[in-house]
This record gives structure tokens, C-alpha cells and sequence, in this order.
């Protein structure tokens, strides 16, 4: 048997002529191998080229070494305070208090239209019994002003009869200074006569005084009223000179 065969056992050998061929190929890629390898290392193992350079000027300084600046180092930061834990209260059931019931609205009276009618016409009434009172007040104050009108009237009248008479029997003295006024007050009877003189304002000429003062007790009885509702126990009678 040759070294291209192998055996199988009983069924026998069976020839394989490619084996040869790839022994070869190996032998062949071995030795290509150890001849690039060795290639390398002659390579690595030469001096390396020098190249000189001509410096026509001198090279600069080196600029000055860079100090870099390092920053401030930042603060320490603040202890926190740590929050309180919450106290929680507790949930206490507060009973609620009845609400109120609604009270009942109370129902609107009935109206009793005759109630109201006999109001309503007792109002109307007191109204014209109020304005008939005024209307009575105002006619009697108004005939209480006429009467009071009419006695004073009357009372000048009677007063004027009396000065009259009075002035009648006033002997003027001589040489009295303007026109001075003079004031009695004349106390009377019934009938006219005279009870008492009193003189209440002298005219400042005490003979002009005098003279009005005789003139009154000579004209007793003086005139009587002719109305005697304005009859005055005491009078006051005024006289100037040159009154007439």
C-alpha cells in the first residue's frame, strides 16, 4: 500500500491523491513566511537617516509658563433646617348641631272689608270734624280780633272825649319850651267822677304840670264811655302843649 491510500477496515483502502498536493502548498507557505520575517528585522536594525538643518537666526524664547488661576473655592453650603414634622391632630368627631326646623310662615289674615269700610269712613269723619274746629277757630279768632279792634277803637274815642274836656280847662303858663309831654294816671268812679290824679312823667316845666294836673280835678265828672264794656277804672292820659 502507498502513502496516498488509507484503510477503511474491511471494505478496504480507497486512494486519495490530493493529500500530496496539500503538503506541498504548506511547505511552500512556511518558508514565505520565515522569509518576510527575516526581511523586518533587517529593516528595524539600520541607522536611521540624520538631516541637518542651518539656523540663520536665533529661536525666539519660549513664551513664560501658563499659571493657571484656580477659582475661589465656593462657600460651604448652609446647614438646612430640617422642617418640623407636623403634628397631626386628631380627628375628634364633632357632633353637628340640629339645624333648626323652619318655622311655619304664618298665613295672611283675611281681610274683613266691612272692618275696613267703617274705618275708612270714621276717618273721613274726624277729618271734617277737624276742619269745621278750624274753621270755627279761625272765625272766632277773627271776631275776637274785630271785637278787640271795635273796643279799641271805642276806648280811643272815650279817651278823647276825656282829654278834650280836660284840655278845655288847662290854664297855660307862659314861655313853656317846646312841646314837653306829661303823664297822669287817672283813677275813676263809674259815674265819671275823678278819685285820684297821679302823675307818672313830668314834662320837665313843673308849672306846665300843675296847670294839667288842676285842669283834671276841675272836669270831674269826667265823659262816660258810650260803650260800656271798655269802661277802665284807671286811665292814662297823655297832654302836650300844643296838642288840640
Amino acid at each position: 500500500m502507498s502513502a496516498a491510500t488509507l484503510e477503511y477496515g474491511r471494505y478496504g483502502s480507497r486512494p486519495r491523491p490530493a493529500l500530496g498536493r496539500s503538503f506541498f502548498l504548506s511547505a511552500l507557505v512556511h518558508l514565505a513566511l520565515v522569509g518576510v520575517m527575516f526581511v523586518g528585522v533587517r529593516l528595524q536594525n539600520s541607522p536611521p537617516a540624520s538631516v541637518t538643518v542651518e539656523l540663520w537666526e536665533a529661536p525666539p524664547p519660549p513664551p513664560p509658563p501658563v499659571v493657571e488661576e484656580k477659582p475661589p473655592a465656593p462657600p460651604p453650603p448652609k446647614p438646612v433646617a430640617e422642617p418640623e414634622p407636623e403634628v397631626k391632630k386628631p380627628d375628634i368627631a364633632i357632633a353637628e348641631k340640629p339645624k333648626p326646623k323652619p318655622k311655619p310662615k304664618p298665613e295672611p289674615p283675611k281681610r274683613d272689608l266691612a272692618f275696613e269700610k267703617r274705618l275708612r269712613e270714621e276717618a273721613m269723619l274726624e277729618e271734617k270734624q277737624l276742619a269745621q274746629q278750624q274753621q270755627d277757630r279761625a272765625v272766632r279768632e277773627q271776631i275776637a280780633r274785630e271785637q278787640a279792634a271795635a273796643q279799641t277803637r271805642a276806648l280811643l274815642t272815650w279817651t278823647d272825649k276825656i282829654r278834650a274836656k280836660i284840655r278845655g280847662n288847662i290854664i297855660l303858663p307862659r314861655d313853656i319850651p317846646g312841646n314837653p309831654e306829661a303823664i297822669f294816671l287817672v283813677t275813676l268812679l263809674p259815674t265819671g267822677e275823678v278819685l285820684n290824679v297821679r302823675k307818672t312823667k313830668s314834662s320837665g316845666h313843673a308849672a306846665y304840670d300843675d296847670a294839667v294836673e288842676r285842669a283834671i280835678m276841675k272836669s270831674s265828672p269826667l265823659p262816660q264811655p258810650d260803650d260800656r264794656s271798655v269802661f277802665r277804672r284807671d286811665l292814662e292820659l297823655k297832654f302836650r302843649p300844643q296838642d288840640r
